[in-house]
């Protein structure tokens, strides 16, 4: 197990986990606990996404009804919170530009820790400005399965087409959990069950809002192109 600890007493330790949350299930709950509870994190921030480059032209639910959806997922949890930066701010969601903004709200006395998954490692040096990204985040944390075995090398290949992630990368195992926001929303619009993948509040959310093929109102469409 790698040291995660040894930051300064006087100093605030955030985990950000980002995505557009559409709909929040336990997958990604399972995953914040897991890292807050390892890196003795003093809080975990969900950043649901307001316009995401990387879905261009996809049908995204109405930002309103994703952060209600994350509100009662989490409410239980007196150590998990949301940032709506994103959903406020207009344009596109650019990871870098997230991060400065949250550092400039927090502080300088802040250590960042930025969630990734393990398969997401390698479409990073493919970001906007991942460079800029990296030197806003103290660690970079990336979830793997628990018994995953790095290949030799990786971080080298990684460290070559994105100089500075070696010394922000953390890596870690986590439960995960094979559920998927969009198999959630295929299953809803089919009229199959997702009880037992997304909390209660949150299943009962979609049906009283009708949503996910249950109606049209909630959706908006997004024809935005970025890279």
């Amino acid at each position: 197990m790698q040291n995660y600890y040894g930051s300064q007493r006087d100093v605030q330790r955030f985990g950000l986990l980002g995505g557009t949350f559409d709909p929040i299930h336990y997958g990604h709950l399972v995953i914040a606990e897991e890292v807050r509870t390892v890196l003795e994190l003093a809080e975990m921030v969900f950043v649901p996404a307001g316009q995401p480059p990387h879905k261009p032209g996809k049908t995204i639910t109405e930002a309103r009804y994703r952060l209600a959806m994350l509100e009662l997922a989490i409410a239980s949890n007196s150590h998990f919170s949301i940032s709506t930066v994103e959903i406020e701010r207009p344009g596109l969601s650019y990871t870098v530009d997230t991060l400065r903004l949250l550092h400039e709200q927090w502080g300088e006395k802040t250590e960042i820790y930025f969630i990734i998954g393990w398969d997401s490692l390698e479409e990073l040096p493919t970001w906007y400005n991942p460079e800029g990204m990296l030197e806003q985040v103290t660690h970079l944390v990336a979830v793997h399965r628990p018994g995953y075995i790095e290949v030799p090398g990786y971080r080298d290949q990684l460290e070559e087409r994105l100089p500075g992630l070696k010394q922000r990368l953390l890596t870690m195992p986590a439960p995960q959990l094979e559920i998927s926001a969009t198999d959630l929303r295929q299953r809803v619009a089919e009229g199959r069950p997702i009880k037992y993948q997304t909390p209660e509040a949150v299943e009962q959310y979609i049906i009283e809002h009708r949503l996910y093929g249950q109606g049209e109102k909630a959706t908006q469409q997004h024809d935005t192109h970025a890279s």
